[in-house]
């Protein structure tokens, strides 16, 4: 495996948060798929958190393609799962997906942090 693209962005979670109670579940939806929407609403004192650390992830990857919002890449097309006992991964879907098997990523590392009021996030895409 080789290293192909790497990707950082940081969200400010009472940023997020705001957006939330300004436009509530349509934001939600565009945004998050709703694997993500059930694992954040579950934590309900740290949920904008969670939703904050999934942004920054959405964004690295986005940053980490090349393609930031364009080239067809929809929010939902990059999901951050988690399931239990395990680090988060992530789960690419239409144009995003194409985009990665074309720049010749196979695997895709996140990293997600909290602090400070800040959520940051790193990802990096290798070959297979």
């Amino acid at each position: 495996m080789s290293l192909v693209a790497l990707g950082i962005d940081l969200a400010r979670i009472d940023r997020i948060e705001g957006v939330i109670e300004r436009r509530g579940r349509k934001f939600l939806e565009r945004i998050f798929t709703e694997g993500e929407r059930a694992y954040c609403d579950a934590r309900s004192k740290t949920s904008s958190s969670s939703y904050a650390g999934r942004f920054a992830v959405k964004e690295a990857v986005m940053k980490m393609l090349g393609t930031g919002w364009a080239q067809g890449v929809r929010w939902v097309d990059i999901e951050v799962v988690r399931l239990p006992g395990e680090a988060p991964t992530v789960s690419l879907h239409g144009a995003a997906q194409s985009i990665a098997k074309s720049r010749g990523i196979g695997h895709i590392h996140i990293s997600i942090t909290h602090d400070g009021g800040i959520a940051a996030a790193v990802a990096v895409g290798e070959t297979d």
